[in-house]
Formats: structure tokens, sequence, C-alpha cells
């Protein structure tokens, strides 16, 4: 008998990744047949559909099975939604999916460069919702193509990368999150680190005090490689200035970069893995580079 998992309404607040996490530690289990049921969710965002894709391929990945009750899904704008962007027909619905608001539901296998730079640059920040030069674009999409990099590179992850994202109109914002199911960020850096330090002191170490310290320019959990740490320091800079916010959730570990700068926290609710969450305003300004305009990025 499968066990049913409810999915509740989901958005993308704190509490919101928390319950993901939640279904997450339900579920992290070898040979479990599980359906999922619809029939309490009213809204579902781009981070919780990144997130059930993975968990239905961690499943598959473990000799379980996975069904999706299509049957239950009754609110109408997440039935279009994920019709949309192509999750729905990924698991079994008979819908196809359309261009429309919707950055498309995307399973990852392997790092395949040139096609998540297309996604990237066509599907997410060249799309005309975030008014960007080119060579800002390409420049952003390049640096958000090295989260996918690290994924493959360091979290050991075996079922891929997820991706979802969504434009929403009224709010006039701009989401895409990406999410593994490897290791964890803090769980690497630990791992690192124990060659260079003592294990206890290691073993001490916060989920929260780890993500700075691989936020942090030069550190690098690669050996052998030019130390860069995450990469991330002209979508860092971007998402000041555009007075967004960019989000990672790695084992119990919390970032968040905005307009007020840097924090990082620790949470009570663990997920092996990472997610990174973006949101941009879609303002009326032009970002450009200092030297293509009057107008300084």
């Amino acid at each position: 008998m499968s066990k049913v998992i409810l999915i509740p309404t989901l958005n993308d607040s704190a509490a919101d990744f928390e319950q993901l996490f939640s279904i997450w530690s339900q579920i992290n289990d070898y040979f479990e047949d599980i359906r999922f049921d619809f029939s309490l969710c009213g809204f579902l965002r781009p981070n919780a559909v990144a997130l059930l894709g993975g968990l239905a391929r961690l499943i598959e990945s473990r000799m379980g099975s996975v069904v999706f009750d299509w049957s239950t899904l009754q609110n109408s704008w997440v039935r279009t939604t994920i019709r949309q962007n192509g999750f729905a027909s990924t698991f079994g619905d008979p819908s196809a999916p359309w261009d429309g608001t919707s950055i498309p539901y995307r399973e990852d296998k392997t790092l395949d460069m040139n096609n998540i730079m297309d996604y990237l640059t066509y599907n997410w920040i060249g799309k005309g919702w975030v008014h960007v030069s080119d060579r800002l674009r390409d420049a952003i999409a390049g640096k958000m193509w090295e989260i996918y990099n690290n994924a493959f590179e360091h979290s050991g992850t075996e079922i891929g990368v997820f991706s979802c994202g969504q434009y929403f109109k009224t709010h006039n914002y701009l989401i895409l999150s990406v999410a593994d199911f490897g290791r964890g960020i803090p769980a690497n850096v630990r791992t690192f680190l124990r060659q260079y330090a003592d294990e206890a002191l290691v073993s001490k170490l916060s989920g929260a005090t780890c993500l700075k310290w691989a936020f942090e320019r030069g550190n690098s959990t690669c050996m052998g490689r030019v130390a860069r740490g995450l990469g991330l320091d002209l979508l860092k800079e971007f998402v000041r200035i555009n007075q967004g916010e960019l989000e990672v959730y790695s084992n119990e570990g919390y970032a968040i970069i905005d307009k007020d700068g840097e924090r990082y926290e620790n949470r009570d609710v663990s997920f092996e893995g990472t997610v990174v969450h973006i949101t941009l305003r879609c303002d009326e300004n032009l970002y450009q580079f200092c030297d293509e305009s009057e107008v300084p990025f």
C-alpha cells in the first residue's frame, strides 16, 4: 500500500521551506511507494515544484514508486501553472506545456553547459521581465550556471539538479529555484576542513558558519582548482541593487543576501541537499555594467 503525502499550500517563506523539508524527511527511505495528494493545495510556488520533482526522482532512485494523483488537484491556478511549466506532463498528466509566465520545470541529470545556459539566458534572465543589457544578461546567466556546476562538482548528487521559476505579474517579481539532493554545502565544507583542522573543532561548526565560509571569496572545497568560493559575487551585487533576494537552504544552514547585506542562520529543520532561491524585482530600471551607460551597475 502506498504512503499518502498530503501537499499543502506552499509559498516560499521559511515556514514553507520547512514544510517541504518535513515532506522530504517523511519519505527519505528506500523502497517507499508514495502517492502525492493535492486536495489541500491552494497554491504552489516554483520552489515547491522543483523540490517535489526532485523528491519524486529521489524516491525512484531508491527503488520506490511515485504517483502524483492529479484527480485530487482541484485548484485551477495550481493546475494551470504546473501544466504550463511542464511539471504535470513530466509526471503523467496528458497536457502539454506552453509558453507563458512560467520558467519551465527542468531536470538536469548531467551537467550540460549549453542547454543550461540557454535555459537561464532565454527562459529566465533574458525573457524581458527584468531589463538588463545583453552583456549583463549573459554574465548573470553564467554566474547562475555556476550554481549548477557546484551541485554536480561538489554535492555528489546522484539524481541531478531540478529547477523551476515563475514571473508574478501582480507583484512584479521573478523567481527561480534550483535544488539538488546531494550532501549539502555545510556537510561538504566540514569534510574538506577535516583535512586541515581537528575533528572536534570541525564537528562544532554550525550550518550557518559553514555557509558563511563557502560564500567568502577565496574559499573552495575543490582541491587543485582556483579558489573562488561559490562564485556568487556578481549575483549578490545585482540582487542588492535590484532590491531582490538570494536565499540558500542547505543542511541546517540558511543564508540570505538582500539590500541589507548578508545574514546566516541555523534552522531547526535540516535538509540533505541545497536549494538556491532567487527573487528579482521587475522594475523599470535598465541594468547595465557601468562602462555601458551613464547609469552604473
